[in-house]
C-alpha cells in the first residue's frame, strides 16, 4: 500500500516561530546591557574619592575651624528662596572682627552626588547679614554649610525648604 500523502514543503527558517523565540532571550539581554551601560556612563555616582588620603588630612583642618567657630560662639540663620537667593544672618561672635568677615562661603552639598553641590560667596548686607545667589535648589536632602577660611559652622542636614534654618549652637 502506497501512501498518497505528500509532505508539505517546509517554510524557510525565518518564517517559523521557534528560531525567533530562541533568539528573543539573548536579544533582550543585549538591549538591557546597552541600557545599563548608558545609565552607568551618564550618571557617575562620585562616591569614590581618588584623593582619599589628602581628604583625610583635611578633616583635621575642618575640625580646627569648627572649634574656632565654637570658641567665637557663632551661629547662623539661613534662608534660601526658590529662585536661589541666599540670606545668612550671623549671630554671636561679639566684637571679634573674625566673626564678621568680608565674605562668607555658603555651600549646599548633595549627600550622594557631588555634581549637584552649590557654592556661593556671600557679601555683607549690613547688621550681620550676608546675601548671594546659588542655582535654584530642587527638593531633596541637602547639607548646609557656612564657613570662612578661619572658621566653619557645623553642617546641618535638611530635607524641606531651607527657611529659617538654624546652624550652630542653640541661642
Amino acid at each position: 500500500m502506497t501512501s498518497n500523502t505528500a509532505s508539505a514543503p517546509q517554510p524557510p527558517w525565518y518564517r517559523q516561530r521557534w528560531p525567533w523565540l530562541l533568539m528573543l532571550g539573548p536579544a533582550v539581554v543585549v538591549v538591557a546591557g546597552i541600557a545599563t551601560l548608558v545609565i552607568a556612563i551618564r550618571s557617575d555616582d562620585g562616591l569614590v574619592a581618588d584623593d582619599y588620603y589628602r581628604r583625610g588630612l583635611a578633616i583635621n583642618q575642618t575640625l580646627e575651624r569648627a572649634a574656632r567657630s565654637a570658641a567665637l560662639g557663632l551661629a547662623a540663620t539661613v534662608d534660601v528662596a526658590a529662585d536661589g537667593a541666599v540670606d545668612v544672618r550671623l549671630h554671636g561672635g561679639g566684637a571679634d572682627p573674625e566673626a564678621r568677615p568680608p565674605e562668607l562661603r555658603f555651600m549646599l552639598a548633595h549627600p550622594t552626588r557631588a555634581g549637584e553641590d552649590r557654592v556661593a560667596m556671600l557679601a555683607p548686607a549690613g547688621d550681620g547679614r550676608y546675601t548671594g545667589r546659588v542655582a535654584p535648589v530642587p527638593a531633596g536632602r541637602w547639607r548646609v554649610i557656612v564657613e570662612t577660611d578661619r572658621w566653619r559652622l557645623p553642617g546641618t542636614e535638611t530635607r524641606g525648604p531651607i527657611a529659617g534654618l538654624r546652624i550652630g549652637p542653640a541661642p
